[in-house]
């Protein structure tokens, strides 16, 4: 399986006790919704290796897990600081008018009727998530919010936005001086 075929759960922190368990730490949401989780994927190196889960204690966003046939503290450390990963279809359903980030990479983005561009990628960065599309040859960042994002229609494949006035411009004026 691939990268671009799942999303990220979270990460090995470190080891727990001496015979084989790890604790994760799950950077989702709703950790609870993982408490029946019975494999993860490991990223080591390029590659996502899967791992069948013995058992898994969730407390808050940190648990405590049990890989099968990693019986030692030794094998569990080779772990710590891996990123686990699940396949996208395993995400959970989200409420109507809601939405994952990586759902909306490929889609039309249309401000105020106008299209602009197709969303090339999404950014997951603090303060302020952002979407990249190309408009005229350049790359606009968009802040994903309420306020600028207004819908987004999945049928017709479109975000609807209100981008506020000048963000536009600030990409595409001439930097000549």
């Amino acid at each position: 399986m691939k990268v671009e075929d799942c999303y990220q759960l979270g990460y090995v922190i470190k080891t727990h006790g001496l015979k084989g368990e790890v604790q994760f730490f799950l950077d989702v949401d709703a950790p609870s919704e993982y408490q029946d989780l019975e494999s993860v994927l490991v990223k080591q190196g390029n590659a996502l290796i899967p791992f069948f889960l013995d058992h898994i204690q969730i407390n808050s966003k940190k648990s405590i897990a049990k890989i099968e046939d990693i019986d030692s503290i030794e094998e569990a450390n080779k772990l710590v600081g891996c990123e686990l990963y699940l396949p996208l279809s395993n995400l959970p359903d989200l409420p109507n008018g809601q939405y994952y980030y990586h759902q909306l990479v490929g889609l039309t983005l249309v401000n105020q009727g106008k299209e602009l561009g197709i969303v090339d990628s999404v950014y997951e960065i603090a303060p302020q998530n952002l979407l990249s599309i190309t408009h005229q040859g350049k790359e606009i960042m968009i802040p994903i919010n309420d306020q600028i994002i207004e819908s987004v229609d999945f049928e017709k494949n479109i975000i609807l936005a209100k981008l506020p006035e000048g963000l536009l411009e600030v990409y595409l004026e001439d930097n000549e001086d």
